[in-house]
């Protein structure tokens, strides 16, 4: 019998009304044939009620108490959606996390999932239950109640739907699918029918506030159709699944992280060990860092530049101003009136002159650009706050977001039904993945060298609208293709733009940037003809904070020092001298024995 998994958010389950509209969901995918299983947050507010009582009693709650009182929320939803199923004549049964048999870790308030149990489920749904489960929390091995943080309720869904092989996981939400932007910022946001898992990814670390990187993880590593979908209507919504085909279109969506902040470290070694030194308190107090740009050498001593959420701004600066000190470094201006704008698609990694039309569009209307960085599927560019709405919605119309096309979701697999097969990854193969580091576990897919591209530097170039536009327009006229692009935060008036190209396009590319330069009153133009990228690609590289940490630890313990950094939510790249690539790629593959499947 085939089995679906429905998970309703707190606006679905608002009041008495809206939890007997879900309930009747419910009932109908049960008459239509399918075992079921809900999974249901807390009633609107109720979360955040919680949080301010808990803040007028003591102002700093136990992390342990906080999940007590937090999971109770949960407990009345289930309650009351399986009393509503009941008064419409079909069978339910409401199970806390504990009770179904969700395993996490002890993290208190952000738990990690290690293992769930299907016994119990399963013996109720072939017993003709629907089964009304809690979202967000499990137990750790002490019996102690956890919670699994934000987007916890939609981690629980698509985690369960990983377990029992379910044909399609459906998140039902306030909005009617997943749009290219966030409507709530662009009204002229367009609802897409399907996006790969990368994309997804990619855009859930961005703030698309439709669901939380951690469920899109658990949907890649088993498989999982994920379906998102209105609680009030009955539109086809949007499906989020695997990777198949092309697409001519670039770009899939565009994404605004409002509440950045931009922290700088100035004159800091340029050997082996430094960036380690720097990022590793970070990694140990679990503060998500984001953007990373490393300026090339100069004297012998670097810049770094690195974005943080706003809120975690203060504990950054304290974790890491002792090391600063020690490094006979400075920390460096902080900024936290800045924006993250980026544009993501898995069509820029075919197409060249994506990044030229995103600079060209965003110069046009005066927008500057603090910090760049690019990735295989991701452009991002740091902006001043009060024009990020602005950069959104010129890079939405620049690439056609809000124009339906002919082969939009092209590079997604075909639509995915409930009537197609489960998921390629059986149930045995998945309980046996559980067996080991957990669910949530860290797989690696590939730990790569690239030695054939070259590094160039534009040094202390003013910073103006228009300057990167102008530079890589010129690149591509030369046909010099470019992979990687950081631009460095020097000051708001000058900074240091880094790209890579071909090695046997050097020369070219070294033309038009001694000609920009020229032009500019840049400093200079430094190269280095022999430069290898080492990569790491996988799923949870994002939440799980120490990817890039443990690529930096790797390095330096080896004596090679890191000159680039590049990240995003499924690629690490570092970029080291070339004569460290097969040595790197080597300690690299050591590092991640244990999470590469």
């Amino acid at each position: 019998m085939p089995l679906i998994v429905q998970k309703f958010g707190g606006t679905s389950v608002a009041n008495s009304d809206k939890i007997l509209a879900a309930a009747r969901k419910a009932v109908r995918a049960h008459q239509q044939g399918n075992q079921v299983v809900m999974v249901v947050s807390a009633m609107g507010k109720n979360t955040d009620t919680l949080i301010k009582l808990s803040k007028e009693i003591n102002e700093k709650p136990p992390a342990r108490e906080m999940d007590m009182l937090l999971s109770t929320g949960e407990q009345v939803s289930v309650a009351l959606m399986a009393m509503a199923i009941d008064s419409m004549g079909f069978k339910a049964v409401s199970l806390t996390g504990g009770q179904i048999g969700i395993k996490t870790d002890s993290s208190h308030t952000k738990a990690r999932i290690h293992s769930i149990s299907t016994d119990r489920m399963q013996r109720l749904l072939d017993d003709g239950n629907i089964v009304i489960a809690a979202g967000f929390q499990g137990i750790d091995e002490d019996l102690n109640i956890t919670t699994l943080g934000r987007g916890g309720s939609d981690t629980t869904a698509v985690a369960l739907a990983a377990v029992l092989g379910a044909d399609q996981c459906e998140i039902y939400t306030d909005v009617d699918g997943i749009y290219t932007t966030d409507p709530r910022k662009l009204p002229e946001a367009r609802l897409v029918k399907r996006v790969c898992y990368d994309e997804m990814l990619e855009l859930a670390s961005l703030g698309a506030g439709v669901m939380h990187s951690r469920s899109i993880e658990f949907g890649k590593k088993f498989n999982v159709p994920i379906h998102v979908r209105s609680s009030l209507s009955d539109v086809p919504g949007s499906l989020i699944v695997d990777t198949a085909g092309t697409s001519s279109l670039p770009v899939s969506g565009a994404a605004l992280t409002r509440d950045e902040a931009l922290i700088s470290v100035v004159d800091v070694p340029d050997v082996a060990g430094t960036i380690h030194k720097i990022f590793a308190p970070i990694a140990d107090k679990k503060i998500t860092v984001d953007m990373i740009v490393q300026n090339v050498s100069a004297g012998g001593t670097t810049d770094i530049s690195f974005t943080v959420p706003n809120e975690e701004m203060t504990d950054a600066i304290g974790a890491i101003s002792r090391i600063v000190t020690d490094l006979r470094g400075k920390m460096g201006a902080s900024d936290q009136h800045v924006s993250k704008v980026s544009a993501v698609g898995l069509g820029m990694a075919q197409q060249a002159g994506v990044a030229n039309r995103m600079f060209r569009s965003l110069a046009d209307a005066g927008v500057n650009l603090q910090i760049i960085t690019t990735s295989e599927i991701k452009i991002s560019v740091l902006v001043k706050r009060d024009v990020a709405i602005e950069a959104l919605r010129t890079v939405h119309a620049e690439f056609e977001l809000d124009q339906p096309h002919d082969d939009t979701d092209a590079a997604c697999a075909n639509e995915v039904t409930s009537k197609e097969p489960k998921s390629s990854i059986s149930a045995v193969e998945v309980i046996n993945r559980l067996q080991g580091a957990g669910m949530e576990a860290l797989m690696i897919d590939d730990i790569a060298l690239d030695n054939t591209q070259a590094r160039i530097t534009l040094q202390k170039i003013p910073n103006q609208p228009g300057l990167a536009a102008s530079l890589f327009e010129r690149v591509a006229a030369a046909g010099v293709f470019v992979d990687m692009i950081v631009q460095s935060h020097g000051s708001d008036q000058i900074a240091d733009i880094t790209f890579t190209v071909r090695r046997d396009q050097l020369s070219e590319a070294l033309q038009v940037a001694q000609a920009v330069c020229d032009e500019t009153g840049c400093q200079g133009v430094d190269h280095k003809e022999a430069i290898a990228k080492l990569s790491v690609s996988g799923i949870g590289l994002r939440s799980h904070t120490g990817v890039a940490i443990g690529m930096f630890a790797a390095l330096a313990d080896n004596g090679i020092n890191v000159e680039m950094v590049n990240t995003s939510e499924v690629q690490v790249n570092v970029v080291v001298d070339g004569t460290d690539g097969e040595k790197g790629l080597e300690k690299l593959k050591e590092a991640f024995a244990d999470s590469v499947r």
